[in-house]
């Protein structure tokens, strides 16, 4: 595989507040890309910077009594010491009011100012008498001209995408001080975007660069139509840089925001003896912007046009992502679920946040829903059960002996493991996460009824049986090693620990192909602990802001579900105890799984409910599962169904799932350690 040069970039966070669970989904995402191309081999260069300019540090510099420097180098301080809690590891994190992003954007618009894109003209803009300043458009509130949806900002409405002036706003009302803004005229700078209309339909229509429905939207919304001059200048007062042929006027935020992606790369070429050019300028470097959805307008129609004028690559891909949603609702301060980085870390374990939005994060615009019970569920269930356990119930059995000097058979687990990396990384590649988390959970599934049955724990008391003992937790070593190595991206604290307890480096994907052996294992030392309920319960209570009074909805349960599903299966009629006992639910194992070629929707599952006892079921899951997956998978099995003749042969039970069908199915599985034939109550 020949390594490629990657540049990736994420968004540049605005140094006017904290970091927030919202903002990890991005830079978590954009990490785990980042670590999964290293672990590749690649050369993969992470950068980013703060976001400092425009009228709401000025502002808040001012209502402080300090200057925008010291606000922003406090901001910049915060920012990179919750990135670094959270294992996100940037190879240069900048500022947009840095030397070298100076010197870039006179750069860049000296390119533009040639290509005859800027245009001067008088602009009629919102003032608020009360702050003394004129007003950006995030500080402009109102009703949109074009759908009358109230509480819209001054460039955008949220509603219809619709896209106009901050005065064309019905009753606009100042966010500074709540003042009604008066108009007043200005000179202004305008990029004449038009002018690259057909470079722009090109670029953004080619299917290379976008997810396809960013394609459709923007073809849909800007590109049917002429586009809108760019009004790219401030008059002062701004905090930012004054444009050196326009005195008084400052460029605007959104101007000299993505340039800092280039001037945080300059600061990585400087200090690590690099030319700028190699990464900008060349066709032999991707470049890849990791963004969410509310600026995709910026990085997909202004950026290119930018870069393109000014000679500069254009980006490889931009991938962009939803928002976060907290129990199917927007983040809310006054309910606790507006959770900032440093309030998620005085309860809970960093690796855990990181493993739930890989578990969730698709390729596609999708929004995220964070969910307590399950968010509970999926950390002590995969990552405790599944994943920590395998070791912690072997490693200790052979700190003394160490690994088997060969790799005893395994039945094929390995090997297994080891094919499936390669739809692993494909996942990885396509930002397919959850698929990825998926597949190396149906791996852990495999390996866990291999130490269930060999008990380890067993054999120990067994003076005789020692080598066989050395043998099991070999392979289970190895397993529990080689999915470590495929969560690496997601969980670089377990690689580390996981490093430590067999005393090797995990750096290159290609480990998870070779098991080891003949190398002694220390001491096993704790990795993970489970979730528990409580601790997720303060966090939230921690993030209340407001007067401290959650409503009532949110004292009874803060993470509440949206209610789709409720709504599009309510519930059944009410049951007594002893019409749910004649139901008799089991944990059972998936000992066979196989295709039915001429069922459009069923798969053939063999259940081993302990024992002797195993029973034939045709399940309705063809789309969403792939019959390998299932093998030694644990299940709920109704058990006293009684059996019915399909023409494809006798089915003698039914296995428990959710969803609403077709590829939105969701197999029931118990936590790691019940056991197949144990009665579900």
């Amino acid at each position: 595989m020949k390594a490629r040069k990657i540049l990736v970039t994420a968004a540049l966070p605005y140094a006017n507040g904290p970091i927030h669970i919202g903002h990890l989904v991005e830079y978590i995402q954009t990490d785990i890309w980042v670590r999964f191309q290293k672990l590749r081999g690649h050369q993969c260069v992470f950068v980013c910077a703060d976001d400092t300019h425009g009228t709401a540090i000025m502002l808040r510099a001012r209502n402080e009594g300090r200057t925008e420097v010291e606000v922003i180098a406090d901001s910049q301080s915060n920012h990179e010491r919750d990135f670094a809690d959270f294992h996100i590891q940037f190879d240069n994190y900048g500022s947009t009011n840095s030397e070298e992003n100076r010197q870039l954007c006179y750069e860049f618009w000296q390119a533009m100012r040639s290509s005859g894109l800027i245009v001067e003209r008088d602009v009629s803009q919102l003032y608020d008498p009360q702050a003394g300043t004129f007003l950006a458009d995030r500080f402009v509130k109102g009703t949109c001209p074009n759908c009358k949806s109230p509480g819209q900002y001054g460039d955008n409405c949220d509603k219809c995408s619709a896209t106009y002036s901050p005065a064309d706003l019905i009753d606009p009302v100042s966010v500074l001080s709540g003042a009604t803004p008066e108009i007043r005229s200005s000179g202004h700078l305008f990029v004449e975007l038009e002018q690259l209309h057909e470079f722009l339909e090109q670029w953004t229509q080619s299917g290379e660069h976008l997810q396809s429905e960013v394609s459709n939207y923007l073809k849909g919304h800007f590109l049917g139509k002429p586009l809108r001059d760019w009004d790219i200048s401030r008059p002062a007062p701004y905090f930012g840089f004054e444009i050196p042929d326009s005195p008084g006027n400052y460029w605007y935020v959104w101007f000299d925001a993505p340039i800092g992606y280039v001037a945080s790369t300059l600061q990585w070429c400087k200090r690590n003896g690099q030319d700028l050019v190699d990464w900008w300028k060349s066709p032999e470097t991707e470049i890849h912007h990791f963004i969410g959805k509310d600026i995709t307008y910026f990085h997909t129609l202004f950026w290119p046009g930018m870069l393109k004028t000014a000679g500069y690559s254009l980006p490889t891909k931009v991938h962009i992502h939803g928002f976060l949603n907290v129990g199917g609702e927007k983040m809310s301060k006054s309910k606790g679920t507006f959770v900032k980085a440093a309030t998620y870390l005085k309860h809970l374990d960093p690796s855990y946040l990181r493993y739930y939005f890989a578990s969730k994060l698709g390729p596609r615009l999708d929004d995220l829903d964070l969910n307590l019970d399950e968010f509970v569920t999926k950390i002590n269930s995969d990552l405790v059960g599944k994943l920590v356990n395998l070791a912690s119930r072997s490693a200790k059995f052979v700190a003394q002996s160490g690994l088997s000097s060969s790799y005893p058979d395994d039945g094929g687990l390995f090997k297994h493991a080891a094919a499936a990396g390669a739809d692993i990384a494909d996942a990885y590649e396509a930002c397919d996460y959850a698929r990825a988390m998926r597949l190396i959970m149906e791996l852990a599934d495999r390996a866990n009824p291999f130490v269930e049955n060999a008990q380890p724990w067993v054999l120990a008391k067994d003076v005789g049986r020692l080598d066989e003992l050395q043998d099991v937790c070999t392979i289970a070593l190895n397993l529990f090693r080689q999915l470590v190595i495929y969560l690496a991206p997601v969980l670089p604290k377990l690689r580390e620990q996981t490093e430590e307890l067999f005393g090797e480096k995990i750096d290159n994907w290609q480990q998870s192909q070779q098991p080891v052996v003949g190398t002694a294992v220390q001491q096993f030392k704790h990795m993970l602990q489970r979730v528990k309920r409580e601790d997720l319960d303060a966090m939230i209570e921690d993030g209340i802001e407001g007067d401290g009074t959650p409503s009532a909805a949110t004292e009874q349960d803060p993470w509440n579900d949206s209610g789709e599903a409720l709504a599009a299966e309510p519930l059944a009629d009410t049951c007594t105890i002893d019409d749910f006992v004649k139901v008799d639910l089991r944990v059972a194992r998936i000992v066979a799984a196989e295709q039915v070629p001429e069922a459009r929707k069923l798969l053939k599952l063999t259940l081993s409910l302990g024992g002797d006892v195993r029973k034939q079921v045709f399940a309705g899951i063809k789309a969403a599962y792939e019959p390998e997956s299932l093998v030694g998978r644990l299940v709920i099995c109704v058990a006293n169904l009684a059996p019915r003749q399909m023409k494809f042969g006798l089915s003698e039970g039914m296995v428990a799932a959710a969803g609403s069908g077709g590829s939105e199915v969701f197999l029931l599985s118990p936590d790691s350690g019940a056991v197949p034939g144990q009665r579900v109550h």
